[in-house]
């Protein structure tokens, strides 16, 4: 799989998580459904974990391949990134 298609995977496996407990949401803050309040909790766990997971994977990328700036200053030159 190439890179750009892994983070079109990962941003839309996100939408569909968050897309997916829509209905919870609603029923919960609109009608007032304890029930649905305890399995939005439960979905909003599941987003939590998701985005732990998303994040070591970021992170083990970022460690792997180099990050996005580098340290070098040049001379002359002002940067906003130090």
């Amino acid at each position: 799989m190439k890179k750009t298609e892994i983070e079109v995977n990962r941003y839309q496996e996100l939408q569909q998580m968050v897309k997916s407990f829509e209905t919870n949401f609603i029923n919960f803050y609109k009608k007032g459904q304890k029930s649905a309040g305890v399995k939005l909790r439960k979905n909003m766990q599941a987003i939590r974990a998701y985005a732990k997971n998303l994040r070591f994977e970021v992170q083990d990328i970022r460690k792997n391949k180099g990050g996005v700036r580098s340290k070098k200053k040049n001379k002359g030159q002002i940067s906003i990134f130090q």
